[in-house]
């Protein structure tokens, strides 16, 4: 039987023309075999810091601080890793390569999941449910990734509360996008959460890492 993994994935700043510099598509990976266990564990922090929401970035906060600390400590010392595409929407031509936004969408998330993939591994998908266009992403990247010959065995839309580990991909994916695109960061909660990241990126956030970078591998589109 081959070893799998499980991909979740979380998008930021994705849409068009949403005044953002960039717009990133982000992933956590864990082998199938540890879900449970992060995700027992990852609720054992959240049970010691009387956290009972939805972990996401949009609800860090100073009273939060350490709870979202402990988490991001907990991703940096497991086996537990991150993955994001990242792209400069103002160097976006979609006219010159004769193609729509949507397309070049879904090649970016090709980018992000075809990534150093082990033909002897087999890979799950899972993507949180954003808008009413969720069902047709699917059936898109079941297309573009080749499901039913390839390494990846299933792509499938769900919400963010039925997995943990969904939720801490929105939570550095989150982090990332306020780096990029908020200049004028007043939320000292979110700079630090984001000063803890830089200490585990060698050559910082807002560049690609180097190709086999595993831990926080980063890639910046260059857009010719």
């Amino acid at each position: 039987m081959r070893k799998t993994f499980n991909i979740y994935c979380d998008e930021s700043c994705h849409i068009e023309n949403d005044h953002k510099d960039y717009m990133l598509l982000g992933c956590v990976s864990s082998a199938y075999n540890q879900v449970k266990r992060h995700t027992e564990r990852i609720k054992n922090i959240k049970t010691k810091h009387n956290f009972y929401g939805e972990i996401k970035w949009s609800n860090v906060s100073t009273s939060q601080y350490q709870f979202y600390k402990e988490l991001l400590e907990y991703f940096f010392d497991t086996d537990l890793r991150y993955r994001a595409v990242l792209v400069d929407k103002k160097k976006i031509k979609n006219d010159a390569f004769n193609q729509d936004y949507d397309t070049f969408y879904y090649k970016m998330y090709y980018y992000l999941l075809n990534h150093n993939k082990n033909s002897m591994y087999s890979y799950n998908v899972y993507l949180d449910i954003k808008d009413t266009l969720s069902a047709y992403k699917v059936t898109k990247l079941k297309e573009i990734l080749n499901t039913q010959f390839g390494v990846f065995n299933n792509v499938q839309n769900i919400r963010s509360h039925e997995s943990i580990i969904l939720q801490i991909a929105d939570l550095i994916t989150g982090a990332l996008a306020y780096n990029l695109n908020n200049a004028d960061k007043k939320v000292k909660a979110k700079t630090d959460l984001i000063s803890l990241i830089k200490k585990h990126a060698p050559k910082g956030l807002d560049q690609n890492s180097d190709y086999n970078e595993n831990k926080l591998n980063l890639f910046f589109i260059e857009l010719r």
